[in-house]
């Protein structure tokens, strides 16, 4: 951190010269961005080119195989897991190994990060989670086990608990893939509610036209590096689209419909 700074001065986020991968195998090299508080960042990507790969490695999940990652100034692996916790929260694709808590149990758990070591949450804690169950329209399932809602629905669980968090930098890796129509504009929705009340987004989506709903600015991810980043209709345009998805610019303003760069939505 530079002398005089504080981390509300810094990005939220930042990746230098970053080369992620496994082990010995490199899935992508020489990313660099930033991400800064009351910004929607989504990254596209078709599979296999490393999205996950790198969210992983961006939350200190994987080691970069070389560069760096910064939260609030400091390196990711230099944080400790509870203060981590209360600056980023996570919702991966899919989520196995449920057990029979209750909905709102499942979102108490994000209040973990907020806790001391040896307590239990208190009647705050469960009012802030049943506000971010009803923010994503779902505190009717709060009494209701995660074993016996659908799996649209524990994703939307899962986005409440890692808001329960309070966290200043939310990563969503794919969050509207199993939901509805309804549903999918709902998140949406609170995505831009987020960015308004501050909050840095980071999300991988195979959507672009959500992207071109919500983002400030749009990466994309595809040949082992980032192939542009930028404003979301001067970089994801059908001739970038097709070339990152190896189908035609036809198919893909098709597609895209009223979102296309191409269409004029301004009447």
């Amino acid at each position: 951190m530079r002398t005089g700074a504080t981390a509300a001065d810094l990005p939220v986020l930042q990746a230098h010269d970053l080369t992620i991968g496994h082990s010995v195998r490199r899935v992508a090299q020489g990313l660099t961005f930033e991400l800064a508080g009351g910004e929607v960042l989504c990254l596209l990507g078709a599979n296999g080119s490393g999205k996950t790969t790198l969210l992983r490695t961006l939350l200190g999940l994987l080691a970069p195989l070389s560069g760096q990652v910064r939260v609030a100034g400091q390196d990711v692996a230099a944080w400790g897991r509870a203060a981590f916790a209360r600056q980023v929260g996570y919702v991966p694709q899919a989520h196995a190994g449920w057990f029979p808590y209750t909905v709102l149990d499942v979102v108490l758990m994000g209040r973990a990060a907020r806790l001391g070591r040896f307590a239990t949450p208190g009647a705050a804690d469960r009012q802030r989670a049943l506000q971010c169950l009803q923010a994503l329209g779902i505190a009717h399932l709060q009494a209701h086990s995660a074993l016996a809602i659908s799996g649209g629905e524990r994703q939307l669980a899962l986005i409440a608990r890692a808001l329960a968090q309070e966290p200043r930098l939310l990563v969503l890796d794919e969050p509207t893939a199993s939901l509805d129509f309804g549903n999918q504009i709902r998140v949406l929705e609170h995505v831009a509610r987020l960015r308004a009340a501050g909050m840095a987004v980071l999300m991988t989506t195979h959507q672009p036209e959500h992207a071109l709903r919500v983002a400030d600015r749009i990466a994309l991810l595809g040949a082992g590096r980032l192939q542009a980043i930028g404003a979301p209709r001067a970089t994801a345009t059908p001739a970038a689209l097709a070339r990152l998805y190896g189908v035609s610019e036809q198919a893909i303003s098709a597609g895209l419909g009223t979102f296309s760069p191409d269409k004029d939505t301004s009447a």
